[in-house]
């Protein structure tokens, strides 16, 4: 069956359907990512987007569900160049067709990836349509694209009640904001006993329960919409108790600090960003996710500095914050699948609750 997307901007792509048949207006993002696209489309970050992914075949070692970072998918859509019907690995489980309609994703297939994302690098992400209906009419649509907003998608996608993962180690709080699995794992797996807690808990319960270390999570959409929980990050920066925080986390916690954030032009979505330590002078290549960033310009140095840069374009990766034990990082060091080269972050930030590093 034809499928189309249409942009805000009056460009209309057509290809195949795959997954489920529904319409559906999203932001339109790209991602770089050459492998991992079960992670990608399990990432509770896209919640509120559609992705394309640039890599033009996508499918062909099939659906594997230990590798979720989440129990389900995110992505409002799913926008790929070929899409691998037969795929080939004794790990999967499951074609990502099946997966999508599985969890009711609309996608489109065979449609030039590469002119979508040079338009998106070009004019900037804008809001997109995936439909089957071939008498759409254009200028009813448009409106309805650019009235479009991902509005707050933290509550869509944060743990509904505390869970707890048992370890021998420090006592980790994880504020889940879209957590992707796999940086409880990387706790756990140093021995760490996480505690996760919902977005909207409050800082008084989270402190009340005595954790050696706070991690703050990656998560969906503007960071300026979680008023709330900016005021608990607040108390949570007051408390002393050792933070690290992730991507979402990270821009939370500068916010709650005074500084200030913007939306970027298209975002850093794949895992290989290049990113450096402003301390050791050493990079480091990055699994990304976001489309706003912290502005360095307006960050009082009494606060927070810069310890981490982009390479490709200078925009900040990372803060260290003065006079307390917290560190912020706009990347991904737990990513799975890869890269793995900032992995060393958390035992730094086990060092930090006194630790063995």
């Amino acid at each position: 069956m034809k499928a189309f997307l249409i942009l805000e901007d009056g460009h209309v792509f057509t290809g195949t359907s795959i997954g489920s048949r529904k319409e559906v207006i999203s932001e339109i993002v790209f991602n770089t990512s050459m492998t991992g696209y079960l992670e990608v489309l399990t990432d509770p970050s896209y919640a509120g987007q559609a992705v394309c992914m640039t890599y033009p075949l996508i499918g062909n070692y099939g659906i594997c569900y230990e590798d979720s970072e989440s129990l389900r998918p995110w992505p409002d859509g799913y926008i790929v160049r070929e899409l691998s019907r037969t795929p080939s690995n004794f790990r999967s489980e499951d074609t990502i067709q099946n997966f999508l309609k599985r969890f009711d994703i609309p996608g489109i297939a065979g449609i030039d990836t590469r002119a979508l994302t040079k338009i998106l690098r070009e004019k900037g992400t804008m809001n997109g349509m995936i439909t089957t209906d071939e008498n759409f009419d254009l200028e009813t649509v448009i409106p309805r694209l650019k009235a479009y907003t991902t509005g707050k998608v933290v509550e869509k996608v944060t743990c509904t009640e505390k869970k707890v993962l048992p370890g021998t180690g420090k006592k980790v709080a994880l504020m889940d904001f879209g957590a992707k699995n796999n940086i409880a794992r990387s706790l756990n797996a140093r021995g760490c006993q996480v505690t996760i807690y919902p977005a909207a808990t409050p800082a008084e319960e989270i402190l009340k329960d005595a954790p050696d270390g706070i991690m703050l999570s990656n998560g969906p959409g503007d960071p300026k919409e979680c008023t709330e929980i900016i005021k608990e990050i607040r108390k949570l920066y007051e408390s002393d108790v050792p933070i690290f925080a992730i991507c979402l986390g990270h821009q939370l916690m500068a916010l709650a600090t005074g500084a200030d954030t913007h939306k970027m032009k298209y975002g850093h979505r794949g895992g290989n960003h290049p990113v450096k330590d402003l301390e050791t002078g050493r990079v480091y290549i990055s699994s990304q996710n976001h489309g706003y960033v912290v502005d360095t310009d307006k960050l009082d140095p009494a606060v927070a500095v810069p310890a981490f840069v982009n390479v490709n374009d200078g925009t900040n990766e990372g803060l260290k914050y003065t006079g307390k034990n917290i560190f912020t990082v706009q990347f991904h060091p737990e990513a799975c699948p890869g890269p793995q080269d900032s992995g060393y972050l958390f035992d730094r930030f086990i060092k930090m609750m006194g630790g063995e590093e």
